[in-house]
C-alpha cells in the first residue's frame, strides 16, 4: 500500500515538473472614463467588470485605469502598466488621440496593444497595435455607397480637428471623388467645443445635398443639433463613433433621420439569424443590460468586449511558447493575435494579418437610420 502511494506521489511530482504552474496573465487597460470621451469610455469600462477571470485555465488580472480623454495621461497610464505592473497586453484607449499615445508605449516596450479606437498608424508604428473598431475606410465606403445610391451630388463635412477627423476626411474624400460627389465646405471643431455656429453657417449657406458629421459620443450631437436649428433640410450622416445613448440623448429629436454605419451588435435583434456575430452579440447585450439596465448597451461596449475576445483566442496559442510576464510571451501573444483566424466577436469576425491589423470585412457593418430615437436597420 505504501509503495502504491509513493508511486502516485512520484507520478504527481513528475507531472508538476514537466508542467509547472504558469504566472498570472495581466491585462492593462486605459480608457476615457471621464472627460469629453466619457460616453465612450464608461460603457467600455463596464465590460471589464463582466469578463471571466480565467483564460485557458490561467488566472487573469485586469488593471483598468482612467486617462480622462487626455493623451498625456494615457501615456502615463501605459508606462505604469508596462513598467510597474508588467502587463502582458495593453487595451485602449477610447479616443484616437489617447490611443496614439498608448501606441507609442506599446511599440517602445514591445507590448501588444488592442486598441478600441480606429486609429491609423504608419507601418513602422503598427507592428504591436491591433484594433477592434471597423476601419474608417470601410465605414466611409458604406456611407458613400448610400449617398451615390440616393443621388447625393454635393457633400459638406464637419469633423473633429484631430486624428479621427482627419482620417475620416481622407477616407471620404477619395471615395466621394470616385463616386462623382463634390466635397465641401470642409469644417472642423474640437471635442470640447460648446458652439459650432460659425462652421454650420458656412455649411448651410452652401446648401449641400448632405452633410457628414465626424464626431464621437455626445460631442457628435453639437453639429447635429446646430444644423437642424439653422434649418438645414438635407440628409445628415454620422459615423459609427456616434452610435451610443449619449448621442441620442443629447441630440434628441434633432437626430431623427440621421444615417450611420454601425456594427451588427448595435441592432443585434434586427440582423439575420445567420449572421456569425448574432449569438455572441445577443449574449453580450443580454449580460450587459442585466447588469447596467435596459437600453444601456452601446457599440463601444462591444469594441471593449471584442478586444477581450481577440486576446482570449490568442492566449492559448501564446502559452504553448512562453510564460506570462515575459518578453517572450508578449511576442508570442502579438504573433498569435496576428495569425488567428475567424475570431467571432460582437462587431464581426476578425482575420488579422501582417498587412491588416483591423481584420474586419463586410460582415462588420450595417447601415441604420435614427427613427423615433432608435436605430432602424436600412441595409448594408
Amino acid at each position: 500500500m505504501q509503495v502504491k502511494k509513493l508511486a502516485v506521489l512520484c507520478s504527481i511530482a513528475a507531472v508538476s515538473h514537466v508542467q509547472p504552474a504558469l504566472a498570472d496573465i495581466t491585462i492593462g487597460v486605459s480608457l476615457s472614463a471621464t472627460g469629453p470621451g466619457a460616453s465612450l469610455g464608461i460603457p467600455e469600462k463596464n465590460v471589464f467588470a463582466l469578463l471571466p477571470t480565467q483564460i485557458a485555465g490561467e488566472k487573469v488580472n485586469y488593471i483598468v485605469l482612467d486617462d480622462a480623454t487626455d493623451p498625456s495621461v494615457a501615456t502615463k497610464n501605459a508606462r505604469k502598466l508596462v513598467t510597474e505592473d508588467k502587463v502582458d497586453v495593453l487595451i485602449g484607449s477610447s479616443t484616437t488621440p489617447a490611443t496614439v499615445a498608448i501606441a507609442e508605449v506599446a511599440n517602445e516596450s514591445a507590448t501588444p496593444q488592442v486598441a478600441i479606437s480606429p486609429v491609423s498608424l504608419s507601418a513602422d508604428r503598427d507592428k504591436w497595435v491591433f484594433r477592434t473598431p471597423q476601419q474608417n475606410s470601410v465605414m466611409a465606403s458604406a456611407l458613400v455607397g448610400h449617398m451615390k445610391k440616393t443621388g447625393v451630388k454635393t457633400l459638406g463635412f464637419i469633423g473633429f480637428s484631430d486624428a479621427y477627423g482627419e482620417d475620416w476626411l481622407g477616407a471620404v474624400t477619395s471615395r466621394a471623388e470616385a463616386a462623382g460627389i463634390k466635397l465641401g465646405p470642409i469644417e472642423r471643431y474640437a471635442r470640447a467645443d460648446t458652439s459650432v455656429s460659425g462652421q454650420v453657417l458656412k455649411l448651410v449657406s452652401v446648401r449641400p445635398d448632405a452633410v457628414l458629421i465626424v464626431g464621437s459620443g455626445s460631442p457628435a450631437a453639437l453639429p447635429q443639433t446646430t444644423l437642424i436649428e439653422r434649418g438645414y433640410k438635407g440628409q445628415i450622416y454620422q459615423t459609427h463613433a456616434a452610435a451610443n445613448q449619449a448621442f441620442l440623448k443629447v441630440a434628441g429629436k434633432s437626430a431623427e433621420g440621421a444615417i450611420m454605419p454601425v456594427g451588427p451588435v448595435v441592432v443585434v435583434d434586427q440582423v439575420a439569424d445567420s449572421h456569425p456575430s448574432k449569438a455572441v452579440g445577443r449574449e453580450l447585450v443580454t449580460k450587459y443590460e442585466a447588469q447596467y439596465g435596459a437600453g444601456s448597451f452601446s457599440s463601444f461596449a462591444g469594441h471593449a468586449f471584442d478586444a477581450y475576445r481577440i486576446v482570449e483566442q490568442a492566449i492559448p496559442v501564446a502559452l504553448k511558447t512562453a510564460k506570462p510576464g515575459t518578453p517572450q510571451f508578449r511576442a508570442a501573444l502579438r504573433d498569435a493575435i496576428e495569425s488567428n483566424k475567424e475570431v467571432v466577436a460582437s462587431h464581426g469576425v476578425y482575420n488579422m494579418s501582417a498587412s491588416d491589423h483591423f481584420g474586419l470585412d463586410e460582415r462588420s457593418h450595417v447601415l441604420v437610420k435614427i427613427d423615433s430615437g432608435a436605430y432602424k436597420m436600412i441595409g448594408k
